[in-house]
């Protein structure tokens, strides 16, 4: 698990919110919120949040290939190389 840095008590979100929104936008670090001496929420910024949706929508789609090619189902190289000269041809 990744170690992090801004370690806070909810008691402290509640009254530092702006404060923990600043440290956001300037370095980034996510902040892990504890309730109870337990860790409960992590926030970080819109931007990280942002990229991470990016990057898990991009495995995904990675991951549905990779299942496609197992099972067979894409096309070869050269496969995919006819049908964009066949779409270039018509686009003429």
């Amino acid at each position: 698990m990744q170690s992090f840095a801004n370690i806070r008590s909810i008691s402290y979100l509640k009254s530092h919110a702006a404060q923990i929104s600043e440290d956001l936008q300037l370095n980034g670090s996510p902040f892990v919120i504890t309730q109870n001496g337990e860790a409960s929420i992590v926030i970080e910024s819109i931007q990280q949040f942002q990229e991470k949706e990016a990057l898990i929508a991009a495995l995904k789609i990675i991951a549905l290939g990779e299942k496609d090619r197992l099972e067979n189902k894409g096309l070869t190289a050269e496969e995919s190389r006819a049908q964009l000269r066949a779409v270039h041809h018509l686009r003429r």
